[in-house]
């Protein structure tokens, strides 16, 4: 029987001893010619004799010069119906495990579709599944910059907050909503997809947003009306439940737009294989555009919905806010059946603190090395050099091998000891590619702290910048621009470059450097920190010559707009847009293609994480500032009856030393940060 196997097998494998009639056609069950088999080696009837002439009228028979050995077999003669039954099954299962495996080539392996089913090459992935993730963007900005960015009149006409309070609630409102995107990238790297966590945030979003609007129509709950005027009593600010309202729409709507960053960008960066040249460049492609439709939303949010605010009432304006999220829902639902999503592989927080733990509890006396490949991890000056993947994975090879077991590397080489020394207990121990992931993260941690200065100045946009606006000349011809509108400058400025910078800059540094990149990412961070520091100076000059038109013209107690053009205010949002154009694109792909696939959500949410603690840290320097100038009598820089007293070039001054201290800071970590290359070199 072992022998019929092997001899059927051969024959199903072979064309030519595939059972065939004279003229080429099959032998089929039930047509003229009989079924074949293979007869016992005591038989020698047949010998020789061509397949397709078998039981065939001799006087029939074409000419044997017709037929090569090649069409010969041993012996055969007819198969009983059990045998034949026998046969057929095993040719389905045969046909089954061919069919099995061209389908699992055609898997993207670890992710899945909208349905949890695996997900195919050819039918999910690619710029089309991502465009939508793209179109989204836009509805999502719109509905978070509507609010963002007027939120500071806001709270100070309808809420009667003061400048300073309300410049505080405002950057803990948004450092608040950005910092929960690392909880949004958690649950998509340990719990549920990505595709999920996104349609979740969105509706907790709409949510938040329908609480702000019910409120601003409702004047009941709303703090009572006042006139503000010189010598009137002071207006009394949102209390008791209004002012618990107002914090449950405010940071319910925080908690959806950090589940949504921390998912959308990660879910559109899935949709590429980086395992290709190809894959690689299309994902640089979607963060530069994700940027691009970023300012798109901000530039409606920021021109529209705030004239709407202004003009309308703000009910209008978290109206526009609650449509825009409403509406993206479907519109990122609509590419479901394009999109992969990668499988959640469990807390990345368990491995890293299994690492640390096993590293420094491990009892290791003789320090023997574990088992290994030979293999070791490569790490490069920029990404991926002048080198293709393909020149790691070589043809047989798995790309995979890099997550196998590999030799750890020197960096970081005290957390070596998780997998060179004997673990205290098993539920410590560690695979080499969990160390190694680990030492990733923690050498992208200094880059992501050395970022958090920029966002402190990018903090100012929204808050000082504003105020100032508001005590300028905003007219423009016979359109009156609100205040709010001033970053449609750096805005507009974003979605002309980014074009520009993705088909023309791109090309021609890959041409001029001989690198798939082009230019690195930290390039591009660096960037974005130097254009920085000229904001911050250009902050304070600006700053100083509208104080002194208010001197000039005897209106430093005046609550009239003072005869100076807000076009004066564009200059330092023009930096400070550029440098986030730089920045925030740069840190996105950095931390998604740097960061272990099993940990990517989460590391991409350290670009909105550091954008938090920047706004945070802006609310620390305003009190600290204030606490250390208004010592000894002295009033403090932040403070005063309005704006025009306020010392505040002194503190775009202070701005612009730190931000120099701290791009010396970066400098330092990028000559010395080494890039994880894809794949691995065999040692």
């Amino acid at each position: 029987m072992l022998r019929l196997t092997s001899l059927l097998a051969f024959a199903l494998a072979s064309p030519s001893l595939a059972p065939v009639g004279w003229a080429g056609a099959p032998v089929m069950r039930g047509g003229r010619h009989p079924v074949l088999r293979f007869c016992p080696s005591s038989s020698r009837s047949h010998q020789g004799t061509p397949l397709s002439l078998l039981n065939t009228p001799s006087h029939s028979r074409p000419p044997s010069s017709r037929y090569s050995q090649a069409q010969t077999l041993p012996r055969v003669c007819s198969h009983s119906n059990s045998e034949l039954r026998h046969i057929e099954e095993g040719r389905a299962v045969i046909a089954s495990a061919m069919e099995g495996g061209v389908r699992e080539t055609e898997r993207w392996e670890g992710y899945v579709d909208w349905r949890n089913r695996p997900a195919t090459k050819g039918r999910h992935g690619g710029m089309v599944a991502a465009s939508f993730v793209l179109v989204a963007e836009v509805l999502e900005n719109l509905a978070f910059l509507a609010n963002a960015s007027n939120l500071v009149t806001y709270l100070m006409n309808s809420m009667h907050y003061s400048p300073s309070q309300s410049a505080t609630t405002v950057t803990n409102f948004m450092g608040t909503a950005f910092l929960l995107a690392l909880l949004g990238g958690f649950l998509s790297d340990a719990v549920c997809t990505t595709y999920v966590v996104y349609l979740t945030s969105a509706s907790v979003e709409f949510m938040g947003l329908v609480i702000l609007m019910i409120q601003a129509r409702s004047p009941s709950l709303m703090p009572p009306g006042c006139a503000k005027v010189a010598g009137a009593a002071p207006c009394e600010p949102v209390s008791g439940s209004k002012k618990a309202i107002l914090f449950v729409g405010l940071y319910a709507t925080a908690l959806g737009i950090g589940g949504i960053k921390g998912s959308l960008p990660s879910h559109g960066a899935e949709q590429f294989d980086e395992r290709t040249p190809q894959g690689r460049k299309g994902r640089s492609t979607f963060f530069n555009y994700f940027v691009f439709c970023l300012s798109c939303g901000a530039l409606v949010a920021v021109t529209f919905a705030v004239w709407v605010e202004d003009n309308k009432g703000w009910q209008w304006g978290f109206g526009i806010s609650t449509i825009a999220i409403l509406l993206s829902i479907p519109v990122f639902a609509a590419g479901s059946r394009f999109y992969r999503s990668k499988v959640p592989t469990g807390s990345p927080l368990v491995t890293i603190a299994k690492v640390l733990l096993a590293a420094a509890l491990a009892p290791c006396r003789g320090g023997a090395p574990s088992a290994s490949n030979g293999a070791v991890i490569d790490r490069a000056p920029s990404p991926m050099g002048n080198t293709e993947l393909k020149e790691y994975c070589k043809t047989g090879e798995a790309c995979a091998a890099a997550d196998e077991a590999t030799e750890p590397s020197q960096e970081l080489s005290v957390l070596n000891r998780a997998v060179q020394c004997q673990p205290r207990h098993r539920a410590l121990a560690c695979t080499v590619q969990e160390v190694e992931d680990v030492k990733i993260v923690l050498m992208v941690l200094p880059i992501f702290l050395a970022t958090i200065m920029l966002n402190c100045c990018l903090a100012q946009l929204t808050t000082f910048s504003v105020e100032q606006a508001t005590t300028m000349d905003t007219r423009l011809g016979g359109l009156k621009v609100p205040a709010a509108s001033l970053p449609v400058f750096p805005v507009t400025f974003v979605i002309l470059l980014a074009p520009i910078y993705d088909h023309l800059i791109i090309p021609f540094a890959r041409r001029a450097t001989g690198t798939e990149m082009g230019i690195t990412h930290l390039q591009r961070i660096g960037t974005g920190l130097v254009l920085s520091i000229v904001a911050m100076a250009v902050a304070a000059v600006v700053e100083v010559k509208r104080k002194n038109v208010a001197t000039n013209a005897g209106m430093i107690d005046s609550r009239a707009p003072l005869p100076i053009t807000f076009f004066w205010i564009a200059f330092q949002y023009l930096f400070l847009g550029s440098a986030d154009l730089f920045t925030l694109a740069g840190l996105l792909e950095f931390f998604f293609s740097e960061a272990p696939p099993r940990m990517r959500s989460l590391a991409t949410s350290l670009s909105w994480a550091s954008l938090a603690l920047g706004h945070y840290l802006s609310s620390v320097l305003v009190t600290i500032v204030n606490s250390a100038t208004g010592r000894g009598g002295h009033r403090p820089w932040l403070e005063g009856a309005s704006l025009n007293h306020y010392h505040l070039e002194r503190f775009y001054w202070l701005m612009c030393a730190l931000s120099a201290i701290n791009y010396l800071f970066f400098l330092v970590l990028a000559i010395r940060y080494k890039y994880r290359n894809a794949g691995v070199i065999k040692g």
